[in-house]
C-alpha cells in the first residue's frame, strides 16, 4: 500500500486570528454574539428539559404520599382492649390501658430495663399506648403475651410490657413510638 502525502499550507494560527479579527465588521460580532447566547440558552432549556423526568422519579409516589399519615378513631377500642393498624407499611400497637395497667407500667419505671425510658416520655396520653409493632431485635411482630401482659416476640422471645418498653430477651431497644399527636379525645393522627 503506498502512502499518499497532501500538501497542506502552513497556517499561524495567531495570523489567521488576527486578520480575520480585523477583516470583522461590527455587525458580524454582534451576530455572533446573538448565537452563542441563543445556543447556550437554547441548551441550558434542553438540559432541563432532559432533566426533569430523572428528578421527578426522586420524588416519592402518590401512594406513599398517601400512607404518610393516617387518622385512627380511638372510641371503638374499649379500655384493657388493643387495635392493630397500618401505617406506612408497619403494624402500629393503640392500646387503651386501665388504670392498672397504668398504675403498672409507673410502678415499672423504676425496674432494671435494658433501655430506660419512663412511661410518661413514651406516652402523650396516659391512657393510650401508640407503639410501632416490630421487634427491635430483628424485625419480627410481637403477639400479645409474655411475662409482663404487654407483647412477645415469637422468633426470638423479647418481651415487652405495656409501655412497650423491652424487659425481656434479646432485644436491646424498646418498640419505636412513631410521631404523633391527639385530633380530639377519641381521633389521633399518626406520622
Amino acid at each position: 500500500m503506498s502512502e499518499t502525502k497532501l500538501n497542506t499550507p502552513k497556517i499561524n494560527v495567531e495570523t489567521y486570528n488576527k486578520d480575520a479579527d480585523e477583516r470583522r465588521s461590527p455587525e458580524d460580532q454582534s451576530k455572533r454574539d446573538f448565537l452563542v447566547k441563543a445556543t447556550v440558552a437554547t441548551s441550558a432549556v434542553g438540559a432541563a428539559a432532559a432533566a426533569y423526568p430523572f428528578i421527578s422519579t426522586l420524588q416519592p409516589a402518590s401512594n406513599v404520599k398517601a400512607l404518610a399519615s393516617v387518622e385512627v378513631d380511638l372510641s371503638d377500642i374499649a379500655e384493657g382492649e388493643g387495635k392493630v393498624i397500618l401505617w406506612r407499611g408497619k403494624p402500629v400497637f393503640i392500646r387503651h390501658r386501665t388504670a392498672e395497667e397504668i398504675a403498672q407500667v409507673k410502678q415499672d419505671d423504676t425496674a432494671d430495663l435494658k433501655d430506660p425510658q419512663k412511661d410518661e416520655e413514651r406516652v402523650k396520653n396516659e391512657k393510650w399506648l401508640i407503639v410501632i409493632a416490630v421487634c427491635t431485635h430483628l424485625g419480627c411482630v410481637p403477639n400479645d403475651g409474655g411475662n409482663f401482659e404487654g407483647w412477645l416476640c415469637p422468633c426470638h422471645g423479647s418481651q415487652f410490657d405495656l409501655s412497650g418498653r423491652v424487659r425481656q430477651g434479646p432485644a436491646a431497644t424498646n418498640l419505636e413510638v412513631p410521631p404523633y399527636e391527639f385530633i380530639n379525645e377519641t381521633t389521633i393522627k399518626i406520622g
